[in-house]
């Protein structure tokens, strides 16, 4: 009885060490950058001028310019942008250099990642850069980034709901994670992020894959409504409704402008090792021109 009790046990250890491992490999070789993706724009929004975009690669970033979100700053960068990382903590003298600030999926400090990623004085000089006419991407994906970045969404007025958003109607395929956002299911809000310059640039559906929900601030406009069977999973026996919720939030603050998104892999263009395609280069979506908008109206190609 012994001897197969600790077979069993050596074989459950070998079953946590082989999954362990595979997990590992997994995020290392897993969700990369997809070469492939075509991160050419035929009508760049800017030709004479190029306002700069920094994208934030201090504060632990599981998105960054060189990595995973490589394609988005090839795109940014094909639209007339002039596109680099900020590898510093925010200070005026650091966003003095840039029109529009990106803040991609930070986390707080190891092993706390679900504390504040920025320290209170940067949280101010943000505020205030933002005030006095900046624009900012803020992106906080599903735990624990949300927990990361939401005292400074918090100062923008907007609320993150900190779990995981999904949609047992409105999802792609069979994955209730991958929720989609048309102008078919009226979930994808007409507004001048969505509706582009013109036809050509017209946002018909957005595909998120899991994420957090947000709120805004009164006068804010939500541009990826959640359903009102949407829900934030936190457990199997535990979910709370995301009736009114949003994973896209535009906020004008002051004399500047704020996007603040609850989903990241929406702006990247991704590849996992089995092939599949999950972001801007996933087929049936308009990710790739919800990002060219969104770029748009944070620099003021939009109003």
């Amino acid at each position: 009885m012994l001897h197969k009790l600790r077979k069993l046990l050596l074989g459950l250890l070998v079953l946590i060490a082989a999954a362990t491992a595979f997990a590992w490999y997994y995020d290392k070789a897993g969700q990369k950058a997809d070469p492939r993706f075509r991160a050419t724009v035929e009508a760049a929004a800017y030709v004479a001028e190029h306002p700069h975009i920094l994208i934030d690669e201090f504060h632990r970033n599981f998105h960054t310019a060189s990595g995973r979100y490589k394609p988005l700053a090839d795109l940014l960068r094909s639209d007339g942008y002039i596109v680099n990382p900020s590898n510093g903590p925010f200070s005026p003298e650091l966003l003095q250099q840039t029109e529009v600030l990106i803040i991609a999926s930070a986390l707080g400090p190891e092993p706390h990642e679900g504390l504040p990623a920025f320290t209170s004085e940067e949280e101010a000089v943000v505020l205030d850069w933002v005030n006095q006419g900046g624009a900012l991407l803020l992106i906080a994906d599903h735990a624990p980034f949300g927990g990361a970045a939401q005292r400074l969404a918090g100062g923008f007025g907007v609320t993150m709901h900190l779990r995981y958003a999904r949609d047992d109607r409105f999802h792609e395929g069979w994955d209730n994670e991958r929720l989609v956002f048309s102008r078919a299911n009226g979930l994808l809000t007409d507004s001048m992020i969505t509706n582009g310059r013109n036809a050509a640039e017209r946002v018909n559906q957005v595909v998120t894959f899991t994420g957090q929900s947000l709120t805004g601030p009164e006068g804010s406009i939500s541009l990826l409504r959640l359903s009102d069977d949407a829900y934030d999973w936190e457990s199997r026996k535990v979910r709370f409704p995301a009736k009114g919720h949003s994973q896209a939030v535009a906020v004008r603050y002051g004399e500047g402008r704020v996007l603040v998104v609850g989903e990241a892999a929406l702006f990247s263009a991704q590849v996992d090792l089995l092939g599949l395609k999950f972001g801007m280069n996933r087929p049936g979506n308009d990710n790739r021109q919800f990002a060219l908008n969104a770029a748009h109206w944070l620099s003021g190609v939009l109003e």
